[in-house]
């Protein structure tokens, strides 16, 4: 298989559960502005979309937008690993998340990368950030080591992702130590280790 990816992006996400899972796989980095990818290959060709993640299987198929690759890896390579079994209501609760942090998080966040976002634009974006955000601070308050319970699955890897572009766009995460916290034990997995050094 082959991930093309954007450094910090949120192609880490599947590259995360790539390397939780110990899959064979290659890495072919996409220039954003440019949509060349490292290859040399023309990444529309490949994902018309423009955007990473993008996941070529090894009969070529080509899967995008993170979530679906994510949910794809586990459930051919390693069921019930990282994401509860399809149809049971704890799988319920995975796909809850993952869409909660794909249009709560992801999406708006986005828009704090845009240098001609207005101020007035930019502090309607940070308090609609800070309520999301928010929602995820109080369920982790119950001592939760991860956003389903005491395993992480496949979200973790996906809010680890999203929360980390606070630094890239000035959004402060300090009023959610929770989430903070979440987010060094993320940090401290060795799948996650070698996803970030592979990135560098």
């Amino acid at each position: 298989m082959k991930l093309f990816y954007s450094p910090s992006s949120c192609s880490l996400s599947p590259h995360i559960v790539l390397r939780e899972l110990d899959l064979p796989f290659t890495l072919d980095r996409v220039d954003p502005v440019t949509k060349r990818t490292e290859s040399g290959n023309d990444y529309l060709t490949i994902n018309p979309k423009g955007y990473v993640p993008a996941l070529e299987l090894d009969d070529g198929e080509v899967l995008t937008e993170g979530p679906a690759i994510t949910q794809y890896l586990v459930d051919s390579y390693a069921p019930g690993t990282l994401a509860p079994l399809s149809g049971t209501i704890e799988r319920a609760r995975v796909n809850s998340y993952l869409t909660y942090i794909s249009t709560e998080l992801h999406k708006p966040f986005g828009r704090l990368f845009d240098p001609a976002l207005t101020p007035d634009a930019r502090a309607s974006t940070t308090a609609y950030l800070n309520r999301r955000f928010a929602l995820i601070e109080q369920e982790l308050a119950d001592g939760r080591a991860f956003l389903t319970g005491s395993a992480f699955t496949l979200p973790d890897a996906y809010l680890f992702v999203i929360q980390r572009w606070g630094a890239f766009t000035g959004f402060d995460l300090s009023p959610f130590p929770n989430i903070v916290a979440h987010a060094e034990r993320v940090m401290a997995r060795p799948a996650v280790q070698l996803a970030l050094d592979a990135e560098k």
